[in-house]
């Protein structure tokens, strides 16, 4: 289903007006697909070997599963399967309550849960979600459908976000923070989703 569009003054004059501009053009929707796919799958060749050996430290530590999946919304509000590497104990939501991680000294993080979180390693098999096309290198990153839902009661806008793919980084992970609020997150996804160039997605990786 095709998401409403905002108005300017349903956030405010400093985010974007897009009720009259196209989001992205079908060539540059084109070009940024065969991008993704081409760079993903040197990424997994490449990186292979930190595959293996992330894989078998995680199993090493405490025998649980080494890749984590979870779901996200995604382009136009697909749900898709997220894959990462597990840094948290198998049972760090065994209540069935999402539970946003509260940063390196969240005492749920493993060992080596820790050290993949602080080096952005556990992110690593997102490469097959970029390959497959759930999700792009670049653009706002997924939210679990839980999260979009809570902020759609205060901030029904949010939900524009998904009209671009999401991505393993984006404009609110670079100039905001892990804890950046929604209605911040959502200015600087939009921002982005304006101002969309193939030079920005280049400029958003190499920060």
């Amino acid at each position: 289903e095709e998401v409403r569009f905002f108005t300017k003054e349903s956030i405010d004059s400093s985010t974007v007006n897009a009720d009259n501009k196209s989001i992205m053009t079908l060539a540059a929707f084109g070009t940024k697909r065969l991008l993704d796919f081409v760079a993903s799958f040197i990424g997994m060749v490449v990186f292979s070997p930190a595959f293996l050996i992330i894989y078998i430290a995680i199993k090493h530590e405490d025998g649980g599963s080494a890749i984590f999946k979870q779901e996200r919304v995604g382009y136009r509000g697909k749900i898709f399967t997220l894959y990462k590497f597990r840094s948290m104990a198998t049972t760090s939501e065994a209540d069935g309550k999402p539970q946003l991680c509260k940063g390196a000294d969240d005492a749920r993080l493993t060992r080596i849960g820790r050290f993949l979180r602080e080096h952005h390693l556990d992110e690593l098999p997102q490469l097959w979600n970029v390959f497959k096309g759930d999700m792009s290198f670049v653009g706002p990153r997924p939210e679990r459908p839980e999260f979009i839902a809570k902020a759609v009661e205060d901030i029904p806008e949010f939900v524009l976000r998904t009209k671009v793919k999401a991505g393993l980084t984006g404009y609110a992970q670079v100039y905001g923070k892990y804890n950046t609020t929604p209605y911040d997150k959502l200015k600087l996804d939009l921002f982005y989703i304006e101002n969309y160039s193939f030079l920005l997605d280049i400029k958003l990786l190499f920060m």
